[in-house]
This record gives C-alpha cells, sequence and structure tokens, in this order.
C-alpha cells in the first residue's frame, strides 16, 4: 500500500489522480508547512484522496492527547486515523484508543522492541522513520528488517508504514527489508515512476514511428 506523505491539498490532489495513492500521513511540521490549521486540513485531505488520512497528536498531557484523538477522529468519521509518538505513557493511550475503535499508528519508532509494545498495545501500524534512521543510528532499514522479524515472531496483523524516505531507492530498500506499506513525498512517489532509460526507449520508439510514417 502506497500513502502520500504531505499536508498539501494540492499535492493531495495530483497523487489521488494518479489512482493508486491509499491514503495519507500527516504530521506537526507538515501541517504547519501548510499554513493552516490541523482542523481545517484534515478534512480537505480526507475528501480528496481516498482511504484514511492520519493524524499526528500534539497535546502535552495523556489526557488533552485523548480529547485531541477523539476530537479529530469525529472530523470525518471512519477516514482519520490517529498518529501516536511512541513512548510507554503513549502506549497505554494507544490500547484505549484501539479499544474504542480508532486506527491508530504508533510513531516515532527507533527499536524493534518499541515494535513489539505498540503490536501488545492494538496499533495497526507502526511508522519507522528510515532515512533519519540512518542518519542518526547508521542503518534504517536494518531496523524495518529487524521490526519485521518481530512482527512476524509474534503472528501480529499490525503492517509497517515506512516513512522518512527521501528517494527511490530508500523506497525500494524500505520494501526489501520487510515494510508492508510506505508512505512517501509526492516528488518520490513521481520519480519511482520515471528513469532515464525508459525515456531513452520512448525516444527510440517515437524516431522509428516517425521514420515509417
Amino acid at each position: 500500500m502506497l500513502l502520500l506523505d504531505s499536508a498539501d491539498v494540492e499535492a493531495a490532489r495530483r497523487a489521488a489522480a494518479l489512482g493508486f495513492i491509499r491514503g495519507v500521513t500527516t504530521n506537526p511540521t507538515l501541517v504547519a508547512a501548510s499554513g493552516r490549521p490541523a482542523e481545517a486540513v484534515i478534512p480537505e485531505l480526507a475528501d480528496v484522496v481516498a482511504g484514511t488520512v492520519f493524524y499526528q497528536l500534539t497535546a502535552e498531557t495523556p489526557a488533552a492527547r485523548e480529547a485531541e484523538a477523539r476530537r479529530f477522529a469525529q472530523l470525518r468519521p471512519g477516514r482519520v486515523g490517529i498518529k501516536v509518538p511512541t513512548t510507554t505513557e503513549n502506549l497505554a493511550l494507544v490500547a484505549r484508543l484501539v479499544a474504542d475503535g480508532m486506527t491508530c499508528a504508533m510513531t516515532a519508532i527507533f527499536s524493534p522492541g518499541q515494535a513489539l509494545l505498540a503490536s501488545e498495545a492494538g496499533a495497526s501500524f507502526v511508522i519507522p522513520y528510515v532515512n533519519r534512521t540512518t542518519r542518526l543510528y547508521g542503518d534504517g532499514p536494518g531496523l524495518v528488517r529487524q521490526m519485521r522479524q518481530v512482527i512476524d515472531a509474534g503472528g501480529s496483523p499490525m503492517r509497517i508504514l515506512a516513512a522518512s524516505v527521501k528517494s527511490p531507492e530508500e523506497a525500494v530498500a524500505s520494501l526489501l527489508a520487510g515494510a508492508h506499506d510506505l508512505t512517501l513525498p509526492l516528488a518520490v512517489i513521481e520519480a519511482l515512476g520515471e528513469h532515464p532509460g525508459s525515456l531513452a526507449a520512448i525516444d527510440e520508439f517515437r524516431a522509428a514511428a516517425r521514420r515509417a510514417g
């Protein structure tokens, strides 16, 4: 499954036009870059792109985060997923939200142990930061691989949604390491569809057609 990583509604329209984007992930940085409040952006994204639109909690206390999650889930019932940064405190929050039927993704995952507890809490997705893990700790795809081993060993239905993917090569490496799904900026999605060899072949075919005509 391929999702768009953006809070830009115009980028979402372009991604939706491709016909195969299955949702959107946002985060506080992306929402801030849009220059608009999340309460306005999330419903618009849900209206543009099929699938789940993920909103990341930002409130400072567990009680406030729980209220925030419930408020955003009601903006488009059944269409808004809740992203929750991974801490022990937030794992307990996710368990409560999942018990009430919400789709939750635990984000900012940097260890396979965190993925194990996210599974126990009932999260539908875990979101490792592939490029950031490589920059900070040396091996983003390696983290994905370990997470997948933990998930498979426990027989969990939870899926790995790889984020912080900055290039087509990193996208492919994440999938080969075991990610089930990817969330990508529009530029990376578009770059995956292009290759110099393809363009050269198209030019050759066009030239041959002109000669034959």
